[in-house]
């Protein structure tokens, strides 16, 4: 199992690079879910820009987002935007901690842009749900996140529990079926003894949730699976808890479908090793012709026709 991390690994290696030895940089990149980056060099080289542009970022805003990157970033978000993108962060070269462990949590940092951005509503949820437990009663608002084409994440706060719910796409039959596989085996792995703290798993195909069967627009495929994940007070009990919740759910749809094509790469491989065994065998159990000359008296070849 590989688990997929959280920060931009581009944006932490190239950050550290020109720390070292700053240089004119001008690339663009795209991270999972189709996120948009843009780092440059606009004025000097010890001054990097850093643009990110995401589908979802109106829903973000709904949600707090600007408040959750100006608590993170601080001075280092500009007023406005590079054009194009929904957030810049200016990088000042010259004022980067010294080498060592601290330099690394700094560049850490502003590699999870994205991550931080895709927090607020998570945030959002969490403090709902304090509300509501000491009210007793009521419902959290269902926050949703367009976050890809045809893609979405569902966010709902209850007096006792914190619902996310991934709607997701297989567009190959295939995929679908390692899809339910491994979704099973999430709902399975909840009832070993040594996991039993861990969220709540549910995998429903072609048929949503109740939370959102009330949504306008959802799709009726056997093409599409809803996987709610039940999140309780334990599981952001305390900020350092949160935080970790937040960076692992994030990134369930990319897990997912990252393994579903690692196993389907396994599996091709495995096929053409097997095909290319049995050539072998294959090839062994040909049985060699014997070719015999045949001359006339006068020393002739004879050929048959």
């Amino acid at each position: 199992m590989i688990l997929l991390e959280s920060h931009n690994y581009i944006i932490q290696t190239t950050l550290a690079e020109k720390c070292i030895k700053p240089s004119s940089l001008d690339v663009q990149f795209v991270d999972f879910d189709g996120v948009r980056f843009h780092l440059s060099t606009p004025e000097r080289k010890t001054s990097l820009l850093l643009s990110m542009n995401i589908r979802c970022w109106d829903e973000l805003v709904k949600y707090g987002v600007d408040d959750v990157l100006k608590r993170e970033y601080g001075a280092l978000v500009k007023a406005s935007p590079e054009p194009d993108y929904n957030i810049s962060l200016e990088i000042d070269l010259e004022q980067v901690p010294p080498e060592g462990e601290e330099r690394e949590a700094y560049l850490k940092s502003i590699a999870l842009l994205k991550r931080n951005a895709l927090a607020a509503p998570f945030e959002v949820a969490f403090k709902a749900q304090k509300q509501l437990e000491s009210a007793g009663s009521g419902q959290g608002e269902l926050m949703a996140l367009h976050y890809r084409d045809e893609e979405v994440i569902y966010v709902q706060a209850s007096p006792d529990r914190v619902t996310v719910i991934f709607s997701t796409t297989f567009r190959e039959e295939t995929d679908r079926i390692f899809g339910k596989v491994f979704l099973q085996e999430f709902v399975d792995a909840r009832r070993l003894p040594t996991i039993q703290s861990a969220p709540q798993v549910l995998y429903t195909t072609r048929e949503p949730p109740l939370e959102i069967r009330h949504v306008p627009g959802l799709v009726d495929s056997e093409d599409v699976g809803y996987v709610t994940f039940v999140l309780f007070p334990r599981h952001f009990a305390n900020p350092a808890v949160a935080a970790a919740t937040i960076s692992h759910i994030q990134l369930f749809r990319d897990y997912l479908h990252y393994h579903i094509k690692c196993s389907k790469a396994y599996m091709h491989s495995r096929m053409r090793h097997r095909v290319s065994e049995f050539q072998k065998v294959l090839n062994r159990a040909k049985t060699e012709v014997a070719v015999i000359d045949r001359k006339t008296a006068s020393g002739r070849t004879m050929t048959s026709r």
